[in-house]
């Protein structure tokens, strides 16, 4: 019988490094991403989307009948230092989306939205007369 083992195609690189100190490092950087709570009443939808540190200026919401865009550019920047020797560095520009519809068109006029600690809070009120039509069924 024969024994199935997994190759694992970096993994001869840590003997290329071992003579010295350093190590390979596999960092993955995602971008990140908006998430969001929606919520329904009769006459509006409330959505709250976290949006972690950006400029107010920098967030763009359009409404289109019942498609609402919501997009920000992001410049994240960390930097860990121990006395005046820089350890580590990192930054991240660029930019996050999130597209999303509803079931009924917005009142693109009255909608409103306010950014405070990281959340954005849209009030997107239904436009008038776009209820749901109910068809009896014979």
């Amino acid at each position: 019988m024969a024994n199935v083992t997994r190759y694992d195609p970096f993994g001869d690189l840590d003997d290329l490094f071992k003579g010295f100190m350093l190590r390979p490092v596999r960092m993955e950087q995602q971008a990140p991403q908006i998430k969001m709570d929606v919520k329904e009443t009769d006459d509006a939808y409330m959505v709250h989307a976290d949006i972690p540190g950006v400029k107010k200026e920098d967030i763009k919401v359009d409404i289109e009948g019942n498609m609402v865009s919501i997009s920000a550019e992001v410049k994240q920047e960390k930097e860990e230092k121990k006395g005046e020797r820089v350890i580590r560095s990192e930054r991240y520009y660029g930019s996050v989306s999130r597209s999303f519809s509803l079931a009924h068109d917005v009142d693109d006029s009255k909608a409103q939205a306010k950014y405070a600690d990281g959340v954005l809070e849209l009030t997107l009120p239904k436009r008038a007369g776009a209820k749901a039509n109910k068809i009896v069924v014979k």
